[in-house]
């Protein structure tokens, strides 16, 4: 079975990034993404409608927000991966998470098809990474002006998520 051992040189992406990367275990990546999926819907099929509306402050996002941000995320991440992986020169834009929430009606979406998003944008992104040989996680591209590898590409989707799990950890427990 395909494994993904190797973590990006810090000169496949940049500072912003590295908060994200430094969240990734040794290990094989791809199987991190899976028990990492496991612990997202863990949580989060433990909540309730109502429950996952909480927000710890007026002006953050609420819980189903979060797990909007991060298929939102993932959906880029995944997508700029594909981009560079696939030899496109092309710089790419960056996106406004902020508006991407705030437009998206995430609370609106019942909580259930927010899970099976969930689950389809996960297994797209496991299906995808399995394919990619060791050339092509070392390609490097540009997003939102900077240099990233698509090895860092698919470390920071799993760094982001995780950071994202601390904060929920650490800030929702009311919920």
């Amino acid at each position: 079975m395909k494994q993904i051992q190797e973590r990006p040189n810090q000169d496949e992406y940049t500072e912003y990034y590295g908060k994200y990367i430094q969240l990734v275990p040794a290990g094989d990546l791809l199987d991190i993404l899976r028990r990492q999926e496991q612990e997202t819907l863990q949580v989060f099929t433990s909540l309730s409608e109502e429950q996952s509306l909480y927000r710890y402050a007026p002006d953050k996002w609420s819980l189903k927000e979060i797990l909007g941000h991060l298929l939102d995320n993932e959906r880029v991440m995944i997508y700029r991966l594909v981009r560079i992986s696939r030899k496109d020169a092309s710089t790419l834009s960056g996106f406004d998470q902020d508006l991407f929430v705030q437009e998206s009606g995430f609370d609106s979406v019942p909580l259930e098809l927010l899970l099976e998003d969930y689950r389809a944008v996960r297994a797209s992104t496991l299906t995808l990474l399995r394919t990619l040989d060791a050339e092509r996680l070392q390609r490097q591209g540009v997003a939102n002006n900077n240099k990233l590898s698509v090895l860092a590409l698919a470390c920071i989707v799993a760094g982001h998520e995780r950071h994202h799990l601390n904060v929920m950890g650490e800030r929702y427990r009311q919920a």
